[in-house]
């Protein structure tokens, strides 16, 4: 499974999720679940938004998780 890892990203450049929402010009709730990986999609504007706020490569902003499947 991918998931974002915005949030270790923040922590890396001493950002808050408050800074960010501001930056990211979305609602709230659009907002929270993107950054808590509970959303199925994301729009490419929104990829490219956050890799350039954040000033790091769109690659840096996922990792890949392991799924347990029983």
């Amino acid at each position: 499974m991918v998931q974002l890892r915005i949030l270790d990203i923040l922590k890396e450049k001493n950002l808050t999720k408050y800074w960010l929402y501001k930056q990211m010009d979305l609602s709230y709730q659009n907002f929270n679940k993107m950054i808590m990986n509970e959303t199925k999609s994301i729009r490419f504007d929104n990829l490219d938004k956050l890799s350039k706020i954040l000033d790091c490569p769109i690659g840096d902003l996922f990792e890949v998780i392991e799924e347990n499947v029983y």
